[in-house]
């Protein structure tokens, strides 16, 4: 099975959003038995918590559970086992490779490497406030991966 896990700073805000979606995508096109989803963070600092609120009430708009998602720093482990490691913005990249064991750089990317109109990056929503925006960025983003994924 293809592993997929998608990093932010916290792992309660923007990548607990990111594989929520992609999990229901992957579901959607028959793909979930091809294609694991998961998620963590680069810091410590919510390990343990939930997702943020603002995440929450998305998913669930979105008729998407966050059952069991709670905050998690990625581990050596991750790097080994993951397929592609995907960082919402310039600075998770920046730390990810800073962190990644011998031969794991090659499966980091940034969430939005082809870019959008508007964004490169997916900016954080604890901070901006700005949960819908990141909803769209992260849409668009996990449509952009499924599709890079599936022609591989």
């Amino acid at each position: 099975m293809y592993q997929v896990m998608v990093v932010c700073l916290g792992n309660i805000c923007r990548s607990p959003m990111a594989e929520g979606i992609m999990k229901q995508m992957l579901k959607q096109n028959g793909l979930e038995h091809k294609i694991a989803v998961s998620s963590a963070a680069t810091s410590a600092w919510e390990q343990g918590n939930p997702p943020h609120i603002g995440t929450q009430n998305i998913l669930k708009r979105e008729n998407i559970s966050t059952k069991g998602m709670v905050s998690k720093q990625i581990t050596a482990q991750d790097f080994q086992e993951s397929d592609l490691i995907l960082g919402m913005d310039q600075q998770n990249v920046a730390d990810l490779l800073n962190r990644a064991p011998d031969g794991t750089k090659k499966k980091i990317h940034l969430f939005l490497e082809n870019g959008t109109k508007t964004a490169k990056e997916v900016p954080d929503p604890y901070y901006t406030g700005d949960f819908e925006l990141t909803y769209q960025l992260i849409q668009q983003g996990c449509k952009y991966w499924l599709e890079k994924i599936c022609i591989k």
